[in-house]
């Protein structure tokens, strides 16, 4: 049973949303429901999980809404401000909804490239724990010895590292991801998505160009902490649903079909604490 777990949708019409931004024309356009489930039953992928793209309650309160009707979604990663002196409050309002399993500041776009390791996140992290919620890191390399410091600090909380922390694959200076992501790899409760490769690859990219990087992140993690996703719509800009499923196979075919059913499913049913109705991809 495969699981994709990292998935988006958006509108461009939404408040507040910045991003895609017109130059990216393969994905600036609405994306719903209806444009994934078609490629979801081509595939056999039965269930998703949907991750947030805007700094927004009110857009993870629309997803979390679309996830109660949807029964493929069986997550959703949110978002809410995790330093607000209230953070505990509003994560426990946002987890009544059983489909809530994560929370995800958008690091990568923070001035402050330490914002993680602070403090003052005690609070939320604490909050997030209570209600075993999952928290979605989506770092960058030059984050990886924060995201150390705060993964040490906060050992009970499930911490999934997404797109293996954005490898440099197009300029191949990759030794500072090397060693951070196998020091972060070292903190059992770090987790690590197979996801977002293509988009740092070359445009012109190979599948013998990400296998060094599919390589190391499960050398570090072992096929028990992997969780493949597809990034789609993100995933547009540099292939498609059907080549990064392929190719992700090709770079997993070594393994035994225990560990491709762990990455491929079994790990985000574990992680995020999914409950996938059976036949979830089809309404009849």
């Amino acid at each position: 049973m495969i699981v994709d777990a990292h998935q988006h949708f958006w509108r461009l019409d939404e408040q507040g949303r910045d991003w895609p931004v017109p130059e990216l024309t393969a994905i600036y356009r609405d994306f719903g429901a209806p444009d994934l489930l078609s490629l979801l039953r081509e595939h056999g992928v039965a269930a998703t999980v949907l991750v947030q793209s805007m700094e927004s309650e009110k857009d993870t309160l629309r997803m979390l809404a679309l996830a109660e009707c949807t029964p493929w979604i069986a997550g959703v990663v949110g978002w809410t401000d995790l330093k607000a002196a209230d953070a505990a409050e509003r994560i426990a309002r946002l987890a009544e909804s059983p489909k809530l399993r994560g929370l995800r500041p958008m690091l990568q776009g923070l001035e402050n490239d330490a914002w993680i390791d602070d403090a003052a996140l005690t609070p939320a992290v604490e909050a997030m724990i209570a209600y075993e919620l999952v928290f979605d890191a989506l770092v960058m390399p030059r984050h990886l010895p924060a995201l150390y410091a705060f993964a040490r600090r906060h050992a009970a909380l499930a911490i999934v590292i997404d797109h293996a922390a954005k490898p440099p694959i197009f300029s191949g200076a990759s030794a500072g991801w090397r060693d951070n992501l196998a020091r972060l790899a070292t903190l059992p409760n770090v987790h690590c998505k197979l996801s977002g490769l293509v988009t740092e690859a070359a445009p012109a990219w190979r599948p013998e160009d990400l296998q060094p990087y599919a390589a190391h992140v499960l050398a570090c993690f072992g096929a028990g902490r992997v969780l493949w996703g597809s990034d789609w719509p993100v995933l547009n800009l540099a292939a498609d649903y059907a080549s990064w499923l392929a190719v992700s196979r090709s770079l997993l075919a070594h393994l035994d079909p225990a560990e491709q059913a762990a990455i491929f499913g079994e790990n985000a049913r574990r992680v995020y604490r999914l409950v996938l109705p059976p036949d979830a991809t089809n309404p009849h």
